[in-house]
């Protein structure tokens, strides 16, 4: 009767061990699964300018406010008020973003004797010194995506600015969600890019 006892308490003992080890790996599964919408600039902006074939230009990392310095897409609800867009983030953060589509926007223009980020060897003759001073979308009225960046040249031989200059574009976000939010973001900053890029041209 004993061994009979011990038998009968034994199996439900091992079921409940088993059902316990499953809930485990599924929650783990759960977690493991992406809870945001990710998005990435993905505008290049169509730019002019003149040739500086002989100049070589450093693009380090744009500087910006603990708000704009991370993965967070930013949405303004009053003039004081910010809030992140749910669900949704940047695929990195925004102003590393930012630097590699300058850098992309630089080498498609074709009018520059190199362009590239620091510690890639280059021979430097400029630097393109930014901060982003907005990257959001403003609910405060009509919907707006606003951008603005301001640059200042260095030039590298005696450390001296050159120029500088603030960018700024403000577009009217077509639709709603989280995807007309970053569309807006991204044509706003592609008319920012464009006009950083032709400035910087026109000065070095």
């Amino acid at each position: 009767m004993a061994r009979r006892s011990v038998g009968s308490v034994r199996f439900p003992v091992l079921r409940a061990a088993t059902l316990l080890a499953l809930s485990v790996l599924t929650l783990a599964g759960c977690a493991g699964q992406a809870k945001n919408d990710t998005f990435t600039l993905s505008s290049m902006p169509a730019v002019e300018g003149r040739s500086a074939k002989g100049r070589q230009l450093l693009v380090p990392e744009p500087t910006a406010l603990k708000a704009l310095d991370s993965e967070q897409i930013v949405v303004r609800l009053s003039g004081a008020e910010l809030q992140y867009l749910s669900q949704s983030q940047w695929s990195d953060r925004l102003p590393r973003m930012v630097q590699s589509k300058l850098v992309q926007a630089f080498e498609s223009t074709g009018r520059l004797g190199g362009v590239g980020k620091p510690g890639e060897g280059l021979a430097i003759d400029y630097q393109l010194l930014t901060d982003i001073r907005a990257f959001e979308v403003s609910t405060a009225g009509p919907q707006r995506a606003i951008v603005e960046i301001s640059a200042k040249l260095l030039n590298d031989r005696n450390g001296s600015i050159v120029a500088q200059k603030a960018f700024r574009a403000e577009l009217p976000v077509a639709g709603s969600g989280n995807k007309a939010f970053v569309a807006g973001l991204d044509k706003a900053f592609a008319e920012v890019a464009a006009q950083i890029v032709s400035w910087s041209l026109s000065v070095i």
